[in-house]
């Protein structure tokens, strides 16, 4: 692989060999998928239309973006192993909200929030660890923030609907 770093809209990259860039490509438009179908997952209804149409575009991308991550960690393993432990947990997270999203069994409902919740807060502290230093004004955090923030906004989100969501209360046990 051809190690000469070049620059895309102030982000560098770390090669310009044609199939770094061809599966880089491929991360970020499934990155930006994962992002905006899981926004609008979340802010849905939570029924039959948009929720689960959005939810399964979002499990997809998050997919595309863990195979991916795999692929972009294995050709930098001593830079990136880091970004494939990130991009693991947002797999496995999706993977289990993904089979818990259509079962009907005791906690199922707990189980999906949190699940959901946790892979979108891995995928934005992969995102913000990898590139944090190069956004305008991310770059003036200390970097523990890129690993810390992600988790501390969206984990008193996630708790907030497992206490106050009315499908979760409709499913106390």
């Amino acid at each position: 692989m051809n190690q000469a770093p070049i620059t895309i809209a102030g982000i560098p990259i770390p090669s310009n060999a044609p199939i770094f860039l061809a599966i880089v490509a491929i991360h970020v438009v499934a990155g930006l998928a994962a992002v905006i179908t899981g926004i609008v997952a979340m802010l849905s209804d939570k029924r039959a239309g948009r929720h689960p149409s959005f939810g399964v575009w979002y499990y997809r991308s998050v997919v595309v973006v863990s195979i991916t991550m795999a692929v972009l960690s294995a050709m930098r393993w001593s830079h990136d192993y880091h970004l494939f432990i990130l991009g693991a947990l947002a797999f496995a997270a999706v993977v289990v909200g993904r089979q818990t999203a259509p079962s009907r069994s005791a906690g199922w409902i707990r189980v999906h929030v949190t699940a959901m919740g946790l892979s979108y807060v891995f995928l934005l502290t992969a995102f913000y660890v990898d590139n944090g230093p190069n956004l305008p004004l991310w770059r003036r955090l200390p970097h523990l923030a890129y690993w810390v923030l992600p988790i501390l906004a969206g984990a008193p989100l996630i708790v907030r609907v497992l206490l106050t969501h009315q499908l979760v209360q409709k499913k106390r046990w």
